[in-house]
């Protein structure tokens, strides 16, 4: 079984120099094994952060500047476990910002996609296609938490679980 650490929209530093508490503990705790980041890290100073829990990889956001697109990219497809997971920020002009992550990737291409963009936690099936967005564990706006997930991959078998917390303190 292994465990991933999926993130969105962690604005660093407008949200501080370092990650929150509830993250850095929930994911150790959760013994995860990499970290997804999908889109509006914002500034580099964030990798390092995460790096230092497990190995990272991402894909950039509309707030991400060329740094960030150059290294990461814009949208990708990874493969853990034997399980392909479509990474995408969700940003654009038409449709929804799940509407557009799923028109990211091709029919097959992913066996789950995982977004960020709104800020709004969900996780959710669109037909045998597992799609989740983990909200921004900095950046709650309207919801009444911050949040990130937990994608559990066991046996082929992708399941993604919402993480909530009330304080974004260091």
């Amino acid at each position: 079984m292994t465990r991933v650490g999926v993130v969105s929209d962690t604005h660093l530093p407008r949200f501080g120099r370092a990650l929150p508490r509830a993250l850095v503990r929930g994911l150790q705790r959760a013994g995860v094994t990499h970290i997804l980041h999908l889109g509006d890290l914002t500034d580099p100073v964030a990798i390092p952060l995460f790096e230092a829990i497990a190995p990272f990889d991402a894909v950039a956001g509309n707030n991400d500047g060329e740094e960030l697109r150059a290294r990461f990219g814009r949208r990708k497809v990874v493969t853990i476990e034997g399980v392909r997971i479509g990474m995408v920020h969700g940003d654009g002009k038409r449709g929804t910002t799940k509407s557009r992550a799923l028109d990211a990737f091709g029919e097959d291409e992913a066996d789950l996609i995982l977004f960020g963009h709104s800020h709004r936690p969900s996780v959710g099936l669109e037909g045998r296609l597992l799609v989740a967005n983990p909200g921004s564990p900095t950046d709650k706006r309207l919801n009444p938490l911050y949040s990130y997930a937990i994608l559990t991959i066991d046996a082929n078998r992708a399941r993604v679980d919402l993480r909530f917390y009330a304080s974004r303190q260091p």
